[in-house]
This record gives structure tokens, sequence and C-alpha cells, in this order.
């Protein structure tokens, strides 16, 4: 297991590489051949995004 990220700079790039990542997945996907399972995929890595951010913003306080 990583240690956590406490640095509130890393914490911005760790978002900031994740939202490209979903981007780049968003950016990738056909919307007429798209599945079930790969909207399934971009709403877990929203929620995952999410979860990041409330744990970087709790460790703030």
């Amino acid at each position: 297991m990583s240690k956590p990220i406490t640095d509130k700079e890393q914490q911005v790039t760790y978002l900031k590489e994740r939202l490209e990542m979903f981007l780049e997945v968003l950016d990738a996907l056909d919307p007429e051949t798209a599945e079930l399972e790969d909207i399934d995929r971009l709403i877990q890595m929203m929620d995952d995004l999410e979860d990041k951010m409330e744990q970087f913003h709790a460790r703030e306080q």
C-alpha cells in the first residue's frame, strides 16, 4: 500500500492526472457502440475521483 499524499501540490497533481485519464477514456468512447459496462466504468471513475477529493479535503482539517 502506498503512503498517503499529504502535500497539497501533490494532491492537485494527482487529481489532475486522474481527471486527464477520465477525459481520455471519455474521448475514446464511441457513443454509437458504447455499452452499459463502458458507462458504468466512467461513473466509477468519477466516483473514485470524488472519493479521493473528499479524502484530501478531510486531511486538510
